[in-house]
């Protein structure tokens, strides 16, 4: 795998509260010079961040119902569609997991549906966060065997805010439950390039993480 290639793996994320327009630039700078998939950011920074990268093949992605999950269907779904009348080309959300754990796969479904039909509408990239460090295994395939209804483009492992994150056992996990079609997005405590490479081997698409810069950079100086 050349550095190119490696490197559009990669969701370069900034989610932190106490972020500044100083950090927001540098960190599109960052996602611009590694040449990166994709920008990972909270709503608010969505047009400031769109305007730094303006004219790039870098998309923005915007971080739905983060980090809890715990709000309302309604909530969620103009999030959805402020995020995307804002510019954004991918969105992450949040499964409501008090849902989950109440067996209240009706709702878990709704949800799903509702947010990937509107990214599908717009032709946005749409991922279902599971938060896995709070699932049970058989929580985890539920959560699969609802994707693969919905057919959302990603599942995805962890907000990065929870008590785990990423793991290659989830991973493989997902990969086995979910239908081909479906993507798996590997994300949280994610920061070496031994990590990164240990969950592409095991099936993820995608890597979200804010230690981009020193992944790619190993990978570089391994090349």
């Amino acid at each position: 795998m050349d550095t190119k290639t490696f490197s559009q793996y990669f969701d370069h994320s900034l989610l932190r509260a106490s972020a500044t327009h100083s950090d927001f630039e540098a960190f599109c700078k960052e996602g611009l010079k590694y040449n990166v998939k994709m920008l990972a950011i909270n709503p608010a920074a969505v047009v400031f961040c769109k305007q730094q990268v303006k004219g790039h093949p870098i998309n923005i992605g915007a971080a739905i119902g983060f980090p809890l999950g715990q709000m309302t269907l309604e909530t969620k779904i103009f999030e959805t569609k402020d995020a995307i009348q804002k510019g954004v080309d991918e969105i992450d959300y949040v499964i409501d997991i008090v849902e989950l754990k109440s067996q209240n796969y009706k709702h878990i479904e709704k949800e799903m549906k509702s947010i990937v039909a509107i990214c599908q509408e717009n032709d946005i990239i749409s991922k279902v966060i599971f938060e896995n460090c709070y699932l049970t295994e058989d929580e985890k395939k539920r959560l699969c065997d609802i994707s693969n209804r919905v057919k959302p483009d990603f599942i995805k492992t962890s907000t990065g805010f929870g008590t785990g994150g990423a793991t290659v056992a989830d991973v493989k996990l997902m990969r086995a439950e979910a239908d081909a079609s479906i993507k798996i997005k590997a994300s949280g405590g994610i920061k070496t390039l031994d990590d990164a490479l240990q969950l592409i081997e095991a099936g993820a698409e995608r890597i979200g993480t804010s230690s981009t810069v020193a992944i790619i950079e190993n990978f570089v100086k391994t090349c």
